[in-house]
């Protein structure tokens, strides 16, 4: 089995499975690009621990449920549903490779996949058939700390685990809320310059500069005013390996604010 890399994907907001944009069809075609994964570990910026008594927590259930965590949006996306298959198995892998290095993590048997998963997931592999399990952030914990649990992780590659990291490049969503501008709509100065100094960071394996971009990157905290969208991108180059070793997969934005930047890590990044 071919050795996968880890991933980075802006999953913007939930319209993006009925929506038409570049990022859907970029999505659309990235499962042909991979090696298939016999499973998905999806570290989503919408499972936090943070708000959920403090302890980070992998899914556990056989049959995930589908996870409607937004409002305000049409009935058809409420009925959408990704019935993909659990993998306790997996969840308890996660557990005890993590727990090898010190960071606690909890199963929980009963809690199914957010929009961060079943979204982009839906447009990547539409066919669910391949198991999920997902595994929160700790908005409250560090950088450093989000980027150790990825290289806790990182061992699943060789065993066909595809690690993805499920967030946002950019996520202001204030900014789009004042001005609410059009799905195509380009991305003004502050957002385009972020995100070009992320992918310059990227190309030179500045990893120290990337963990701390909300302070060190142009305009960082207009683009992130919490740090949760941000948290999975940590995640996904340490489950990369060391030395950074990374390739910009796509870019777009969605909504001018909000860029749809998708990384992948590892030696395996440049084949994509």
């Amino acid at each position: 089995m071919r050795r996968l890399p880890s991933l980075f994907l802006s999953h913007g907001s939930p319209m993006m499975a009925l929506e038409p944009s570049p990022a859907r069809n970029f999505f659309a075609g990235l499962g042909t690009r991979l090696p298939r994964p016999r499973a998905i570990l999806v570290v989503s910026a919408h499972h936090d621990a943070a708000h959920g008594g403090g302890r980070a927590t992998v899914t556990a259930s056989p049959h995930p449920p589908t996870i409607h965590d937004f409002g305000g949006f049409p009935d058809e996306l409420f009925a959408m549903r990704y019935p993909a298959p659990g993998d306790p198995a997996l969840a308890q892998r996660v557990v005890d490779l993590l727990a090898q290095h010190g960071l606690s993590v909890i199963a929980d048997p009963e809690r199914g996949l957010d929009h961060g998963a079943w979204v982009p997931l839906s447009l990547i592999y539409p066919e669910a058939d391949i198991p999920v399990v997902q595994l929160s952030i700790a908005s409250g914990a560090s950088p450093e700390w989000h980027h150790a649990l990825g290289q806790a992780l990182a061992p699943l590659r060789d065993d066909g685990v595809l690690i993805v990291g499920s967030g946002s490049i950019t996520h202001n969503l204030r900014a789009y809320f004042t001005t609410r501008p059009a799905i195509d709509a380009p991305a003004p100065a502050w957002v385009s310059d972020f995100t070009d100094w992320i992918a310059d960071r990227m190309a030179a394996g500045a990893v120290d500069d990337i963990l701390h971009a909300i302070e060190r990157a142009p305009h960082g905290r207009d683009n992130h005013p919490t740090p949760d969208h941000i948290l999975p991108l940590f995640v996904a180059m340490g489950a990369g390996g060391d030395p950074l070793r990374a390739a910009r997969l796509h870019a777009s934005s969605t909504y001018a604010v909000l860029a749809m930047d998708v990384y992948a890590f590892g030696e395996e990044a440049g084949r994509l």
